[in-house]
Order: structure tokens, then C-alpha cells, then sequence
């Protein structure tokens, strides 16, 4: 927890992660009542793990934004492309990335990420905020050859272990009142390579949950990438792909920054 002085307070006490009935309407309420001044400092210096902890899925959703479908030649869709990363990607907003064995394309996307709050089955988009507990923000690491060139299935190149840095904090849905006007950045190596705005969604995180929430039961903790803006390796004429030493730095209003390292295999 993050008190109005900016120090961070240790739940441990209180919960035993930020995860699943933590992360419901009656659990955020629980915590709403502790006075975090009487919590215990954590250690100066020590490290951020995931703001979310055991989701029972990342499902993540593709060409979102108006201008990253653009940048790739391809058609907007219709409806929203969804795809998966596998639960254990999910690493803390300061770790190193470690590069996968043979990997040659390493990319990054910047994204918001919804946190499911309450459990979402067939709910209509003007209800459907009701059921988020928050957003964070997220970077959608990708290894494109693994992702395009190994026989489909986005998954693949998606999921190993470290993609899914997430975090510094999970931020309560009534501290973001309008998720489509939150502005994105991210530097590699301080050169700005992606910039833009969630009002450039093609499908608003309403939508978004209520359209998961036909396919699949959305749990608490579950969380949904909600697509990136243009400047990713990939859609550039001279692809910057990542390599070992590059330094990612990223940020989104309201949702704190994130700084990781490329390591090498």
C-alpha cells in the first residue's frame, strides 16, 4: 500500500497477496479502512514484485489502437482480437528481462492493463466498469519470430518467462475516473519510441470486459492488456529490436513508471 507521503506500507498482515478475494469490492473495502501510517515500512530499496499476484489468466487484447493498426498496414477490426499469455510471465516493474535462448526479434508494447475485480459472465458494457478493481500498467514483450513465424498462435512468442512486467502499483478504479484519457510513453535508451493515448482505443475497457466476458468468466485478479500505441520495433522501416543492454523506461498517468534491463540469454 502507498501512503499520502509516498512510502510504501507492508500488507502482509492483512492480506496475503494482492490477489483474487483481496481484489474484490468487499476485500478493497477491507483495505480502505486501514490507516496506513499504523502499517510497517518495507525496506527502502526493496524489490517491486507484480501488483497482482496469481491471475488465473492474461488475456490480452491486439491491434486496439487506431494508429498502431495503421503503423502495421492492417485492417481495423471489427471486433477485438484477443490472444493469451500464459499467467507466469508476470514480473515485478523493475525487473531485468532476460533475453529467450535464440531469440532475435525482441519487441515491447506499452499498455494499460485492466484487474478484474468482481466476476464478469455475459455483462453489458454499461455495467461492466463495475466489475474492475483497478489498472497498472503493463509492457507486452514480445518475441516476434516466436510469435509469427512458429505456426500461429500469438502465445508462443508472448509468454516466457519476464514478458508481462507489470506494476509499480495496482490503482483503484475510483482513483482513474476516465480510463480512455490516460496519455502512454515509452524510451529505449532515453529515445522516445512509442507515445500516444488511450483515446485512441478502438474498443474502450468496457467493452472490452464485456466482450471477454461472453467467451470466458472473468475472475478476480484476471488481468486484460488492453492493446498499444504505434512506435513498437516491429512497425518501424529499420526495426529497433531490443538487445541485451538496452534499458526500457515507461510510464503512464497516473499509473507510475517502469524501468527494466535487457540481459543477455
Amino acid at each position: 500500500m502507498l501512503c499520502a507521503e509516498g512510502k510504501a506500507r507492508d500488507l502482509s498482515g492483512h492480506v496475503t497477496d494482492i490477489a483474487g478475494a483481496a481484489l474484490t469490492p468487499e476485500g478493497l473495502t477491507h483495505l480502505r479502512t486501514l490507516d496506513p501510517s499504523t502499517l510497517p515500512e518495507l525496506p527502502r530499496g526493496a524489490r517491486k514484485g507484480p501488483c497482482v499476484g496469481q491471475p488465473s489468466k492474461v488475456i490480452c487484447v491486439g491491434l486496439n489502437y487506431t494508429d498502431h493498426a495503421d503503423e502495421l498496414g492492417m485492417a481495423r477490426p471489427e471486433e477485438p482480437v484477443l490472444f493469451s499469455k500464459a499467467p507466469s510471465c508476470l514480473a515485478g516493474p523493475e525487473d531485468d528481462i532476460v533475453t529467450p535462448r535464440g531469440a532475435d526479434r525482441l519487441d515491447y508494447e506499452i499498455e494499460l492493463a485492466i484487474v478484474i475485480g468482481q466476476r464478469a459472465r455475459y455483462v453489458d458494457p454499461q455495467t461492466a466498469l463495475a466489475h474492475v478493481a483497478g489498472y497498472a500498467l503493463f509492457n507486452d514483450v514480445s518475441e516476434r519470430t516466436d510469435q509469427l513465424q512458429r505456426g500461429g498462435q500469438w502465445i508462443k512468442g508472448k509468454s516466457h518467462d519476464g514478458f508481462g512486467p507489470i506494476g509499480p502499483w495496482l490503482v483503484t478504479a475510483d482513483e482513474i475516473p476516465d480510463p480512455q484519457a490516460l496519455d502512454l510513453r515509452l524510451e529505449v535508451n532515453s529515445q522516445m519510441r512509442q507515445q500516444g493515448t488511450t483515446a485512441r482505443m478502438i474498443f474502450g475497457v468496457a467493452e472490452i470486459v464485456s466482450y471477454i466476458s461472453r467467451f470466458m468468466t472473468l475472475e478476480p485478479g484476471d488481468v486484460i492488456p488492453t492493446g498499444t500505441p504505434p512506435g513498437v520495433a516491429l512497425g518501424m522501416k529499420a526495426p529497433g529490436w531490443l538487445v541485451p543492454g538496452d534499458v526500457l523506461e515507461l510510464e503512464i498517468t497516473g499509473l507510475g513508471r517502469q524501468r527494466n534491463r535487457i540481459l543477455p540469454t
